[in-house]
């Protein structure tokens, strides 16, 4: 059983998520590549839209948000596709641009059977410059950002700053460069413990402290079975990972950001906001499929 922290009833918060949409061709293997030259056989394969901000997107629609993404891909058969899997989960599409020869990003994940996974992304081409976006017009609730566009992410978050909407940064790896662009303009950075790693150092305590020392309100780092660690203005805390039967932790993370962003709009503090965050993560992972499994809210309550 999960018990989630109870949010509002009604509550459907405007989100705003920016940054990664890819198209996932997903293969289930028994057993993993070891390295080297190698062959194996996969026991299922499926094509599904992804991206950490994309599937944060649609978690907040299926929780009952919302959601707008706000992106780039290319004009082609990878773009139209995703484009048209936003618009059948209800999420607003209006900033999600298809460039004219351009590259859509494409990633090809591999499941093994305890549900862990190896990811390669090709992370698509398209111009950098986020002008085109209505940062002078915009409003939500909250907004997350990953790290894939930092110059879209950058120019979300400075505007939003301006008009007090919490900022919510999904802390994936990425080079210190940009966390060092983005975390002063961050009020929740939510890190995987390998992008915290990367930035921080094998120290995770001290990791963490670094990333607080840009003006963050709170920073934390997803460990998942092993939970999560947080740190606030009233110090350092621990949040073990609810019990469940994992099945596929793809997309896992991508959850966590959508549904923490979610209740971080619906006016729920970080503790609370965190133990939904896990919670909602934690059933996704019960279900196979990365964007398949994300679960509504009504799911959650009947968990």
């Amino acid at each position: 059983m999960i018990r989630p922290p109870i949010i509002p009833e009604g509550a459907a918060p405007s989100i705003i998520c920016l940054g990664l949409s890819a198209l996932d061709r997903i293969w289930r293997v028994e057993t993993p590549f070891s390295g080297g030259s190698e062959k194996i056989r996969a026991g299922e394969h499926l094509t599904e839209p992804g991206g950490m901000a994309a599937n944060a997107a649609v978690t907040v629609a299926r929780l009952g948000g919302r959601a707008s993404f706000w992106g780039r891909a290319g004009d082609d058969d990878a773009g139209r596709l995703m484009a048209e899997a936003f618009a059948a989960e209800g999420v607003d599409i209006g900033q999600f641009r298809l460039f004219e020869g351009g590259a859509s990003s494409v990633s090809g994940v591999i499941v093994d059977a305890r549900g862990e996974r190896q990811i390669v992304n090709f992370r698509g081409r398209y111009p950098a410059d986020p002008a085109w976006l209505p940062l002078a017009s915009f409003s939500a609730d909250c907004v997350l950002a990953d790290p894939r566009w930092p110059e879209g992410a950058e120019a979300l978050f400075t505007a939003a700053r301006r008009r007090g909407i919490p900022t919510v940064l999904d802390g994936d790896v990425a080079d210190a460069d940009i966390f060092e662009r983005l975390l002063p303009l961050t009020d929740h950075a939510v890190f995987s413990e390998p992008g915290l790693r990367g930035f921080g150092g094998e120290d995770l305590d001290a990791a963490l402290t670094l990333a607080a020392g840009f003006g963050c309100r709170m920073v934390a780092v997803t460990r998942g079975g092993d939970g999560l660690v947080w740190q606030d203005g009233s110090g350092r805390h621990d949040m073990p990972a609810p019990a469940v039967h994992a099945v596929d932790t793809t997309a896992a993370g991508d959850v966590f950001h959508g549904a923490y962003a979610f209740a971080i709009g619906a006016n729920l503090g970080i503790a609370d906001a965190l133990g939904f965050a896990s919670a909602v993560a934690a059933l996704k992972c019960t279900r196979p499929g990365g964007r398949a499994a994300i679960p509504s809210l009504d799911d959650l309550k009947s968990s």
